[in-house]
């Protein structure tokens, strides 16, 4: 996830990151041949990148996320991965690979762990993002050089106070100012 400085992971108004992350060559480079699955599939097409990816093979995102993608014209941002939606509004259009997913999101995500595959990423939002806490067993933060003073947070604005402890696995700073932090769960308390 892209993170801010002062820990928001959207604007306040829910909008997309790419809407006030510094976008410098070096991270251009770093999605491109790191997390190239981490890119909708217009922007994989605009870059040229065709590389299947490394680590996710699955999508997971809320209905807000979703829908952002939607008023940009595109039912599926990511026709490339296994595309999960959790909604409890929405209804899975026939004409698309998109699952809409409104029972209840950590025994769809267990279901996911269980199965072959790659890893599963989360896209959006922090309000989804509070519900699967619980089956979240790494953070990959990419902390960029911004603060935005308010917006939404890592865990949503209604998340209870839980604490967590994660091991940190990686840390790299890169020249435009972005510092990649990823951590393991390491347990509670």
């Amino acid at each position: 996830m892209a993170s801010s400085l002062d820990g928001f992971i959207a604007g306040p108004d829910g909008s997309d990151p790419s809407s006030w992350w510094p976008m410098t060559d070096d991270y251009l480079d770093f999605i491109r041949t790191e997390y190239p699955e981490t890119l909708p599939g217009p922007a994989r097409q605009a870059l040229g990148v065709t590389d299947p990816g490394h680590h996710f093979d699955t999508v997971v995102e809320g209905r807000r996320s979703f829908e952002i993608g939607l008023a940009a014209g595109l039912p599926n941002a990511y026709p490339h991965l296994r595309h999960l939606v959790v909604s409890t509004t929405l209804e899975s259009p026939s004409d698309s690979d998109v699952e809409i997913v409104s029972g209840d999101p950590i025994e769809r995500i267990r279901q996911l762990k269980g199965e072959p595959g790659k890893g599963i990423w989360l896209v959006g939002g922090g309000t989804l993002a509070a519900s699967l806490r619980p089956e979240i067993d790494e953070l990959i933060i990419k902390l960029g050089p911004v603060t935005l003073g308010s917006g939404i947070p890592l865990w949503g604005h209604d998340a209870g106070f839980d604490r967590e402890i994660w091991s940190r696995a990686e840390a790299t700073s890169y020249p435009g100012g972005m510092t990649l932090l990823r951590f393991e769960r390491a347990g509670d308390g």
